[in-house]
């Protein structure tokens, strides 16, 4: 067994135990921050598969932003009182979750792993698409990339004042 391979399932491992925490957790803080952990298990992922692109994506996009956004939606709603994780409709919603496990793994049985190989292959000439992809983004789109990112930061700043103001009580 190669080092590649036991990083593999290290990283697999952390990644379905740190998914199963945020299903099973009852403080959403608690959820929120395995959800981080298990995002970023998945990016660790990408780059055991030298999916360096991907792997940054993955860290950038969802273990940066939406764990940010998560975590300032909590920050924003939370009350005195827990939420309540219990409720009447988890019985439809184990049974809709083995369903759609049931399917991926159909899915994945019946993939032809060889045909997928030809299937991503991007490269033109001596461009390959991720490479025409970076370039588009720090040449072409510059601009509204950064114009993007200044609007998050508002919105970040926005919320710190907004839940700052709901717990000082003014």
């Amino acid at each position: 067994m190669t080092a590649q391979l036991v990083v593999f399932y290290l990283l697999a491992a952390i990644t379905v135990l740190s998914s199963l925490g945020v299903i099973l957790t009852r403080n959403v803080v608690h959820a929120a921050f395995m959800l981080l952990v298990a995002l970023l298990a998945v990016a660790g992922i990408f780059l055991v598969a030298v999916a360096e692109f991907l792997a940054l994506a993955q860290i950038l996009i969802y273990g940066g932003a939406v764990t940010v956004v998560v975590l300032f939606a909590i920050m924003l709603t939370r009350s005195d009182e827990q939420p309540r994780a219990d409720h009447s409709q988890w019985p439809v919603a184990a049974l809709a979750s083995v369903g759609v496990f049931a399917l991926l793994v159909a899915a994945f049985v019946a993939t032809d792993v060889a045909s997928l190989d030809e299937a991503t292959n991007v490269g033109t000439g001596t461009e390959t698409g991720f490479e025409a992809l970076g370039l588009g983004l720090f040449t072409d789109w510059a601009i509204p990339f950064e114009v993007a990112s200044l609007i998050l930061l508002v919105a970040l700043i926005g919320a710190i004042l907004l839940a700052r103001n709901v717990e000082e009580g003014e």
